[in-house]
C-alpha cells in the first residue's frame, strides 16, 4: 500500500486531456517495472481532506489522520544535491527542532506541513570571535486543504526566531536559516 493521492497524480500525468507535467511522485508511474510486489493505491482519486475525513469514520486518533503528509523516499527529498550521511543528520536535526517548536507553540494541528531543506550553498557567518562559512537551512510550511493550493504560514516571529536560534546554536554545520514565503502555485509544496 502507498499514499498515493489526488494532487500526485495530478502533477505527475495528463488526467483528462492535455496538462503538463509538473513534477514527477516516485509513487506515480516511478517505481521500477520489475517489482514483485502488488501495488495498492485505494485512494489515488482523493484528496487528502477526504482521505482525513474517511479516517475519521473508520475511528482512526488524530494523531494518525493529524500527521504532516511525509515524502516516501524519506527525509533524502529534502536534502538538495548530494545526500550524504552527514547531510541527513543535519537535516533530521534541523527539522527536528522545527516540529518540536510548533508543536510546543501549539500551531502543529493549524500548519499543513512544516519541514526543513538542506540547502547547497554556503555563507559566511560569525560564531563567537571566529568567521564560518557552513550550511543554510531552509524552512517550510504552509497551509492548505487539499495540496493543490497553499499558502505559506504566517508564523509568530517569536517563533521563527526560536527557531533560527536553535538551529544555528545546536546544529553543527549550519550558519543560517531562511523561511521560504513561496505559495503554490507558483512553488510546489516540497523543494524537490
Amino acid at each position: 500500500m502507498q499514499g498515493t493521492l489526488y494532487p500526485d497524480v495530478i502533477e505527475s500525468v495528463s488526467v483528462r486531456g492535455p496538462s503538463a507535467t509538473i513534477k514527477t511522485h516516485h509513487n506515480v508511474g516511478g517505481l521500477p517495472e520489475t517489482m514483485r510486489l502488488r501495488l495498492s493505491s485505494r485512494c489515488a482519486s482523493c484528496f487528502k481532506d477526504e482521505v482525513r475525513e474517511a479516517g475519521r469514520r473508520l475511528g482512526l486518533p488524530h494523531s494518525v489522520l493529524g500527521r504532516h503528509p511525509f515524502p516516501g523516499p524519506g527525509l533524502a527529498i529534502r536534502v538538495i544535491g548530494e545526500v550524504t550521511t552527514e547531510r541527513l543528520a543535519v537535516l533530521r536535526r534541523a527539522d527536528a527542532i522545527l516540529i518540536e517548536e510548533i508543536r510546543r507553540a501549539g500551531l502543529y494541528d493549524s500548519i499543513w506541513q512544516a519541514f526543513a531543506v538542506f540547502l547547497t550553498l554556503q555563507s559566511v557567518g560569525v560564531m563567537g570571535d571566529e568567521r564560518t562559512y557552513e550550511n543554510a537551512i531552509a524552512l517550510r510550511c504552509v497551509t492548505s486543504v487539499d495540496a493543490m493550493t497553499a499558502d505559506w504560514a504566517q508564523l509568530p516571529h517569536e517563533l521563527l526566531a526560536t527557531v533560527s536560534t536553535r538551529i544555528t546554536n545546536e546544529v553543527k554545520g549550519v550558519n543560517r536559516v531562511v523561511y521560504d514565503v513561496s505559495s503554490k502555485p507558483p512553488a510546489t509544496i516540497e523543494w524537490e
